[in-house]
């Protein structure tokens, strides 16, 4: 194969006829690396492909020049001498190669074949040694694994023998330490022994101690053996008292003992005393060094409590009275000039930062100086508390008397209650300081609390009784006012007859805005001071309570003082009513005069009443916003809260709700009095039955008519813009109920012809024109019935059977308005009728 491959490759068509005698020579490295079967199968085949591919050409391109020559000028084709060898050529075989390349194929398959069997064999051999190595690899794998474990055995048991001589060294080393200890202790033993004697020698006598005792440059050793010593007799004397014991030589020792304990004490307390004098003095001189070395002594003294005390009691802040008379100016100013929430809380907030910055400077000491500073900062943060801040308090928050309160000229109640929230603030705000600087384990919050239980103790009671007060005098005031304002008005309106409601307190928005700015107020101090949600749920519902009472008791007193000025209308129309009667036989214009006063007096009240309403209303309006802004969310985290608040919300509404009830039944009353009075003073009888003159009736309203019309326009605009929603509605559609019967009734008093039949038509649908603005679909029938019936005097006597056909639920009302035609007894209209409707006979 490489022969072929690498072979020259001239004189293809000579060795075309001689490669199958040829044997073909494959080598397996041609089926290696990047083996592509057209490669292979172009060099078996490019040998002899060739050759036939250059005949072919050679042919192509003669067959063209024949058929390009053998073209004569005139179209014709030319005879060719060659046209016979043509014909021959083409008859031999197009691809002669073919036996050839077959018998290449057939050689190529044999030499594949036997190229397999090589491959197959060297395989199997591959495969052999491969399986032998193997065998020999696991073999020494095997030997290296035994070998392995007994490595890990020798290491075992090494470890093991290190384990023991380990184990054996510490025993040892215990031993000795033990010894060692045993030894130092029993040499100890015997010193305090030595030291216990002398100090057993006689009481009070100190003078034949060692120099050990009376040695300063060794005072840290000698106060650590004295308490050693103290604490080994007092544990002594404590076994002799417990066990019973009968004899002399344990009451000896007991006795001896108790001479060394009092000796002890006298020589600890003197050593106590002389290390504070010692300490005092590098106190004064700020040598920090040795105060330390004196604070490091003292600790052996009941823990350094001594020590720690004496510090602090020691400080300026606490001895001096000028820092005290300093507190109380900064806060309260010269002879108390300055008492007020705001003076004292920026006086308080300089105190506050002067004591805290002196306990930041004094813990820099602090740490300096003593072995367990947040003791002492313990001791100094409570004694800052407990003495220099709850003497200002003292001074600054006098608790007032419930039963007799201050005045308001004063400051009241609510002076105190401001005073008390700008301390408690601010003396949470310095707690808070405090703890940044550092005061140990002391709860300076908790002990912050405990400043002000007393004041906290009662203050749901104070903020009530302040509320009060405020409500108090905000009801004097407004009082005063009114009563002021009708003595320089009053007189005049009263004379003229104008307005019986002109001397009458009014509600006020401004009033109510008031009440919820005070609540809002105490509220806010209810959160200051309740950090519980339950405690301070119970502060807001009290709290809250007293802005409902308020609120109550001010719009219903407001909503009957509004109620009262209609009953005092109503009593002038009763003298009004009276006074006719006299007025016939003393003088009709006295009468109108009369008439004219209570009228206006009347629609004055009515205006005033809805002008109550409307502001109770939007009084109202104002506390539900408060309580769903303020309240609400404070009382929403305890059960059961929120929902007792509005309920009681809803109680103490009922009172005004109720009193405006009865004040709306009054403006009806009082509106429709005054419409009969129109009605009873302008009606005349010729405006349902004119005279049959040939003039043309009047389709103009009756001027009865348009003066009720418009009188209801202008006394119903203060209703319509007064009431709301559901209020407006009822009433409105209470009033058409009662205008739509007392017009009934008005009409019940005529006689209709014709003509007077058409007015009538045209003032009902003036009436109903004028109600359809109240929006009451059921006045809108009403009035609409009546036109229909208002037909029966308009109609002929024999056409009044079939007006009903389609609506026979007005036929009795219809038939009383037929009586009250002109021609009815002349007409027989009542014979007629009761044969055409025998079921409303």
């Amino acid at each position: 194969m490489k022969e072929s491959r690498d072979g020259p490759r001239n004189n293809r068509s000579a060795k075309s006829s001689s490669v199958s005698s040829l044997p073909l020579i494959l080598d397996m490295e041609d089926f290696k690396g990047d083996f592509s079967f057209d490669a292979l199968f172009g060099n078996l085949v490019n040998d002899l492909l060739p050759s036939f591919q250059e005949e072919e050409t050679d042919s192509a391109e003669g067959h063209g020049n024949i058929i390009a020559n053998d073209v004569l000028p005139n179209g014709t084709l030319r005879a060719s001498a060659d046209a016979a060898k043509s014909a021959q050529r083409i008859s031999t075989p197009l691809f002669p190669e073919v036996d050839a390349l077959l018998t290449l194929f057939k050689d190529s398959c044999r030499e594949l074949v036997d190229l397999r069997k090589q491959v197959d064999g060297r395989l199997y051999d591959l495969k052999k040694e491969v399986s032998i190595q193997d065998s020999k690899h696991r073999k020494t794998l095997a030997e290296l694994e035994k070998g392995v474990d007994g490595l890990f055995d020798s290491f075992a048991r090494l470890d093991s023998r290190i384990s023991s001589v380990g184990q054996t060294a510490a025993k040892i080393g215990d031993h000795l330490q033990s010894a060692d200890a045993q030894r130092e202790a029993a040499s100890q033993t015997i010193d305090l022994i030595k030291y216990l004697m002398e100090f057993n020698s006689s009481p009070g006598d100190l003078m034949e101690l060692s120099p050990l005792f009376s040695d300063d440059s060794r005072v840290a050793e000698a106060a650590s053996i004295a308490q050693k010593l103290r604490s080994f007799a007092e544990e002594d004397i404590g076994r002799q008292g417990i066990a019973v014991s009968s004899e002399v030589g344990n009451a000896t020792a007991s006795r001896g003992l108790e001479v060394a304990v009092a000796n002890l004490q006298d020589y600890c307390n003197e050593l106590e005393n002389r290390l504070l004098a010692r300490f005092d003095a590098a106190s004064q001189r700020r040598d920090l060094s040795t105060m330390g070395e004196c604070a490091k002594i003292l600790s052996q003294f009941n823990r350094g409590t001594s020590a720690m005390q004496h510090y602090v009691a020691t400080r300026p802040m606490f001895i001096d009275v000028e820092v005290m008379n300093a507190d109380t100016r900064l806060v309260l100013g010269e002879h108390n000039s300055q008492v007020s929430p705001s003076n004292v809380a920026r006086g308080l907030s300089s105190l506050y930062r002067e004591i805290t910055d002196t306990v930041r400077k004094e813990a820099a000491t602090i740490m300096a100086v003593f072995p367990s500073p947040n003791a002492v900062m313990s001791i100094l943060v409570q004694r800052v508390l407990e003495q220099r801040v709850t003497a200002l308090l003292d001074k600054i928050l006098v608790k007032p008397s419930l039963v007799n309160l201050p005045p308001l000229e004063e400051g009241g109640l609510l002076l105190y209650l401001r005073m008390l929230a700008v301390a408690y603030e601010k003396t949470q705000e310095l707690a808070r300081g405090l703890r940044s600087v550092g005061c140990g384990d002391l709860d300076v919050e908790g002990l912050t609390e405990s400043l002000f239980s007393s004041h906290k103790d009662e203050y749901p009671e104070h903020e009530q009784a302040s509320l009060g007060q405020l409500y108090k005098a905000k009801m004097e005031e407004v009082r005063a006012e009114s009563q002021q304002l009708s003595e320089s008005t009053g007189t005049i309106g009263r004379s003229k007859g104008a307005s019986v409601a002109s001397s009458h307190q009014q509600i006020s928005v401004t009033a109510v805005t008031e009440f919820v700015r005070w609540n809002e107020e105490s509220i806010s101090r209810c959160t200051l001071f309740s950090s519980q949600p339950a405690t301070l749920a119970g502060n807001v519902k009290t709290v809250f309570t007293c802005l409902l009472d308020q609120v109550s008791q001010y719009l219903t007193e407001g909503l009957d003082r509004a109620r009262d000025s209609l009953t005092e209308a109503a009593a002038l129309r009763e003298k009004f009513v009276l006074g006719t009667n006299i007025s016939r036989r003393v003088a009709a214009a006295a009468a109108a005069s009369a008439a004219e006063a209570a009228a206006a007096a009347g629609e004055s009240s009515f205006r005033s009443f809805m002008v109550a309403v409307q502001r109770s209303g939007s009084s109202v309006a104002i506390v539900q916003q408060y309580f769903s802004n303020s309240i609400s969310r404070l009382l929403l985290p305890v059960d059961g809260a929120h929902t007792a608040a509005c309920e009681e919300m809803a109680t103490a509404m009922s009172g005004a709700e109720s009193a405006a009830y009865k004040g709306l039944q009054l403006c009806i009353e009082t509106v429709m009095a005054e419409v009969e009075r129109l009605l009873s003073a302008e009606q005349k009888t010729t405006d349902y039955r004119s005279p049959d003159d040939g003039i043309a009736p009047d389709h103009r309203p009756t001027n009865a008519c348009t003066r009720v019309v418009a009188y209801l326009s202008r006394v119903l605009e203060a209703a319509f813009t007064g009431l709301e929603s559901q209020n407006k509605r009822a009433f409105l559609t209470e009033l058409g109920n009662r205008l739509y019967k007392v017009l009934r009734n008005h009409w019940q008093k005529f006689t209709f012809n014709p003509s007077g039949g058409l007015r009538l038509k045209r003032d009902i649908t003036e009436y109903g024109e004028f109600v359809r603005s109240f929006n009451a679909p059921s006045i809108d029938e009403k009035f609409e019935t009546l036109g229909i019936m208002a037909n029966v005097f308009i109609v002929a006597p024999e056409s009044l059977s079939t007006l009903f056909e389609g609506t026979p639920s007005i036929r009795k009302d219809a038939q009383r308005f037929i009586q009250l035609r002109e021609d009815y007894k002349s007409a027989k209209l009542a014979a007629r009728l009761s044969s055409l409707w025998p079921s409303s006979s």
